[in-house]
């Protein structure tokens, strides 16, 4: 299971207006690219422990994620 390090800020990659259009909750966005440092995965779902779940799969050793309410 990785780690969670909560950090101040991250890019929303799904805008507020999508949520209507995903009743089921079921939408994902992912960008990933490279950078000096490796492979950077960065997320958005509706609903976060599916996209928590992907990350393990992809074998995350941290998850940074933003404390939101």
């Amino acid at each position: 299971m990785p780690r969670v390090a909560f950090v101040e800020h991250l890019p929303d990659l799904i805008d507020s207006r999508e949520y209507a259009d995903d009743p089921d909750g079921r939408r994902v966005r992912v960008r990933v690219r490279v950078t000096a440092d490796g492979i950077e995965i960065l997320g958005d779902a509706v609903r976060p422990a599916e996209l928590e779940a992907l990350m393990a799969a992809l074998g995350a050793e941290c998850i940074e994620q933003m404390l939101c309410g």
